[in-house]
């Protein structure tokens, strides 16, 4: 039976500013907090939520992992927001006691682009977040962040630096072959990479968050060879949409991210 992790307990709710309940702060967790950022000129603004870890702490990444924590973060109750998307950086795979997970280490710097409903008028934003951080232990943490954004601001390298390291998106590179199994489907991808040092392929659909195995890979000359598995609540097969595949490749060169994995 696959392993379906459970909804995580509240362990603390904080709003901003956080500094004044530091000691309220689970094990591993230093500080978290909103980054005002600053407003760009079509009247989007660039903010960011940054958890400070201890030193051998890690969190994860938004697919993290068959061992890992997947985060939940909402944003509802926000004031004067009409979208926001989430710019994840580059994440690293950890291997660990046979098995892999995929986060960040010592901290996370996630930025926020914001489409205000009204431009030029505050923003005020409020943060539902559940996720995990681990080190020999894993503590699973929720925290509500809140804070308002009414003033232009400024550039802040933390966030432009997080930004960059966005995997870079290279469609069109990969072929997917999809056949159900007993409690899901099967999707074995082509994808026409040059060889990277340590890289990994991670799999994900775009639209909606499900468990997936980790992935099996080799290469075959200039193609790197992946499959995962695929496995939702009710353990069944289902009609996977191919376009909403999307497969992040990681390596110490960089990360790389491939939208959509159409049929040979």
């Amino acid at each position: 039976m696959r392993p379906i992790l459970p909804a995580l307990p509240i362990l603390l709710a904080l709003a901003l500013p956080v500094a004044a309940q530091e000691a309220a702060l689970p094990p591993g967790l230093l500080g978290a907090e909103i980054l005002p950022g600053w407003s760009n000129a079509d009247g989007t603004r660039i903010a960011a939520l940054q958890l400070r870890l201890a030193p051998g702490w890690k969190t994860y990444w938004r697919v993290p992992g068959e061992a890992g924590v997947p985060p939940i973060l909402q944003f509802g109750g926000s004031e004067n927001l009409a979208a926001l998307r989430l710019v994840w950086p580059a994440p690293d795979v950890f291997e660990q006691n046979g098995m892999r997970t995929v986060g960040y280490h010592d901290g996370l710097v996630l930025p926020l682009v914001i489409t205000p409903k009204e431009i030029g008028a505050p923003v005020t934003l409020h943060a539902d977040l559940d996720f995990g951080i681990c080190h020999e232990i894993c503590v699973p943490v929720h925290l509500d962040l809140s804070a308002t954004l009414d003033r232009p601001g400024a550039a802040d390298p933390v966030i432009a630096a997080a930004l960059a390291s966005e995997p870079r998106k290279l469609p069109g590179r990969a072929r997917c072959r999809v056949a159900p199994i007993r409690d899901g489907m099967r999707v074995e991808a082509a994808i026409a990479l040059p060889p990277m040092p340590g890289e990994v392929a991670l799999f994900e659909l775009a639209s909606r968050p499900m468990w997936v195995s980790d992935t099996l890979q080799h290469r075959e000359g200039p193609l790197l060879m992946a499959r995962a598995e695929f496995v939702p609540e009710n353990g069944a097969p289902f009609p996977l949409d191919q376009g909403d595949l999307r497969i992040t490749v990681v390596s110490a060169a960089g990360a790389v991210e491939i939208e959509g994995c159409p049929a040979p």
